[in-house]
């Protein structure tokens, strides 16, 4: 039995940036604005799950 946990490790600002194709900066302003998708902080690093990024994305397409 595999007990490993299968959830995708999650996304720095420069990952975000890649999958959507935008600036770093936009990323920043879009947080400070409430406007993108969520984060949260680990440290004084921000991190972004993968299957939010994804949830917005498909909203925003909607």
């Amino acid at each position: 039995m595999n007990t490993t946990p299968t959830t995708e490790r999650l996304w720095s600002v420069r990952d975000v940036s890649a999958f959507l194709g935008i600036p770093v900066g936009t990323l920043y302003q879009w947080r400070h604005r409430r406007i993108g998708p969520r984060a949260s902080r680990v440290g004084r690093h921000l991190r972004y799950d993968p299957a939010d990024v994804r949830t917005w994305l498909h909203q925003k397409a909607a």
